[in-house]
């Protein structure tokens, strides 16, 4: 989850199931838009979702094959004992959760020792 207008780095990237060009801000995020680009059960994704009224965008919102809609957030580990982080990751989810939204979760990098 980002401000809508961050300046950071960005990757564009043509990468299968996106209804745009995918952009990621780092390799978390670009990890996590080719997991769910190689999975059977998603038809569609975007990418930095805006969230209306609201200064911020979702990484990943995505379609199953079923219709469902479904939101992922991708935090680095470090970055979960922020409270500003937590303040927003708590936003999305009340956001997506009301629109209908259940299949939301956060990705967190995995640690090297967890091979």
């Amino acid at each position: 989850m980002r401000k809508k207008n961050y300046k950071g780095r960005c990757e564009k990237r043509q990468i299968d199931k996106f209804t745009d060009v995918c952009r990621t801000y780092d390799e978390l995020q670009y990890q996590t838009a080719l997991m769910l680009a190689g999975s059977k059960e998603i038809k569609e994704i975007q990418s930095n979702v805006a969230l209306c009224g609201l200064e911020y965008s979702s990484d990943f919102v995505f379609k199953t094959r079923e219709g469902e809609l479904g939101v992922r957030e991708c935090v680095y580990r470090e970055h979960l004992r922020k409270p500003m982080t937590l303040k927003l990751l708590d936003l999305s989810r009340v956001y997506w959760l009301g629109r209908g939204v259940e299949d939301w979760a956060i990705v967190i990098e995995k640690r090297e020792s967890e091979g």
